[in-house]
C-alpha cells in the first residue's frame, strides 16, 4: 500500500470514528464478518490484537460493520486459517504468516526469519519499503489481501530443560519452535517441532519436546513454561521482530466499500503498534517475577549464534536458487535489511548500548 493512500484513508478513518461524517454508513444493512485466529483467548496481548480490531471497526463505522473473533480451533485448526481464508469459509484470519512456510517459505517473509528485520525495520519495510506491495502480490495466488496486525518485537529464546553450553547440546534437541526457525535449528543439528501455542505446555511436561519457545516474559509465564523447563535464553535469534498480519479474503474485500476498507486498514494499523506496546509495557515486571521464582536466565552462546547464523545465510542462498516468489521478495527484504543495519548501527544500538550500561 503506497504512503498516500494509507494517509488519505487514515485521515477518513479519523473523520469517521470522531462522528463527523456517516459516510461508511451508506452501504446499507449491517456486516457481519468472521475472524479466525491461530491463538488461544488467554493470552491477551497476541489474542487481544483481533479483539482491538474487531471493536475499533465497529466503533468506527458506528456499529454497522461487526467482526466476531474466534480462538484457535473454534471454528478451525489454528494452523488451518490460510486455507480458510482462501476457500471463504471465514472472511479474516489473524495469525503469524511463518506457521505456512510449508505452503511456500515466502509466508515466513511477512513475518520473521532467522536473523531477519526488527520490529521498527519490519514496519519500515511493509509501510515505506516495498514490503507491502510485494507480499500483496504473492498473496494474490492465496485470495488473500493482507495487512500488518501486530508484532512482539525481540523475542527470548526459550525455555530448556537442560542448560546449552554450546552446540553440542542443540544436537538432538527436540524444540518447539515457530516457522522458519526450525529449519535452521534442523541443519545445526536440533529436531524442530511445530505446535499451537495452547499445547505446548503439555508436550513440554510430558517431556515430548525438551525445550520450547514462545513469544517473551509476559505470555510465558502465563503458560507456565518455568514450571516444567527452568533455563531461560535470549535472544531467539529466529524472531527479532516477529509480525503478525491479518488476513482478508479477496473477495470479501472487494465487497466492501472505500470508506469500510479505510476502517479495515486503520483498525488493522491501531492493533499493530497496540500489540508491541503491550508487550513492552509488560514483559519487564513478568521477567523480574521469572527470575525471583528461580528461572536461570542465559544468554545464548556465541557458538551457536554463529553457527545458526551461517546455515540461515546459506538456507536463503538455497531459497533464491530454488523459489521464485522467495528470491523475489527476499533479494529486496535483504537490500532492506543491510541499510536498516547501517543505520541502526548509529543511531539505535549508540543510545541503547550506552542507556542500558546505566544504573537507573
Amino acid at each position: 500500500m503506497e504512503r498516500r493512500q494509507f494517509i488519505k484513508h487514515a485521515g477518513i478513518a479519523g473523520i469517521l470514528a470522531a462522528g463527523v461524517a456517516p459516510a461508511a454508513h451508506a452501504q446499507g444493512a449491517t456486516i457481519r464478518w468472521r475472524l479466525a485466529s491461530s491463538f488461544p483467548k488467554a493470552l491477551d496481548t497476541i489474542f487481544g490484537a483481533a479483539d482491538t480490531f474487531a471493536k475499533k471497526v465497529s466503533e468506527m463505522s458506528g456499529g454497522k460493520f461487526t467482526i466476531s473473533v474466534h480462538a484457535g480451533g473454534e471454528l478451525m485448526p489454528a494452523f488451518g486459517v490460510v486455507d480458510g481464508v482462501q476457500q471463504g469459509t471465514v472472511e479474516m484470519a489473524h495469525t503469524a504468516p511463518y506457521y505456512f512456510f510449508g505452503k511456500d517459505e515466502t509466508f515466513a517473509l511477512d513475518c520473521a526469519i532467522p536473523f531477519g528485520l526488527n520490529s521498527r525495520q519490519m514496519t519500515a519495510w511493509m509501510y515505506e519499503g516495498n514490503g507491502m506491495k510485494l507480499m500483496r502480490e504473492f498473496y494474490k495466488a492465496y485470495n488473500i489481501v493482507n495487512f500488518p496486525m501486530g508484532n512482539t518485537g525481540a523475542q527470548m529464546g526459550g525455555w530448556y530443560r537442560k542448560e546449552i553450553k554450546g552446540l553440542k547440546d542443540i544436537k538432538g534437541l527436540k524444540m518447539r519452535i515457530g516457522g522458519f526457525g526450525g529449519k535452521v535449528l534442523e541443519r545445526i543439528g536440533g529436531v524442530p517441532q511445530n505446535i499451537p501455542g495452547g499445547e505446548i505446555y503439555q508436550a513440554l511436561e510430558k517431556g515430548t519436546i525438551d525445550a520450547t519457545e514462545w513469544v517473551g516474559p509476559y505470555d510465558d509465564q502465563k503458560l507456565g513454561f518455568n514450571k516444567v523447563a527452568p533455563h531461560y535464553y535470549y535472544p531467539a535469534w529466529w524472531e527479532g521482530g516477529p509480525q503478525l498480519s491479518a488476513y482478508v479474503n479477496s473477495k470479501a474485500w472487494e465487497g466492501l466499500s472505500s470508506e469500510y476498507k479505510a476502517i479495515l486498514e486503520c483498525a488493522a494499523a491501531l492493533a499493530h503498534s497496540e500489540m508491541q506496546a503491550k508487550y513492552d509495557a509488560k514483559n519487564p515486571l513478568a521477567l523480574k517475577q521469572l527470575v525471583a521464582a528461580g528461572t536461570k536466565l542465559h544468554r545464548m552462546p556465541k557458538p551457536v549464534m554463529d553457527a545458526a547464523f551461517k546455515e540461515a545465510m546459506a538456507l536463503y542462498s538455497e531459497l533464491n536458487a530454488k523459489n521464485a516468489n522467495w528470491k523475489k521478495v527476499y533479494e529486496d527484504y535483504a537490500k532492506f535489511r543491510a541499510e536498516q543495519n547501517l543505520w541502526f548501527r548509529f543511531s539505535e544500538m549508540g543510545f541503547d548500548s550506552f542507556m542500558q550500561a546505566q544504573k537507573l
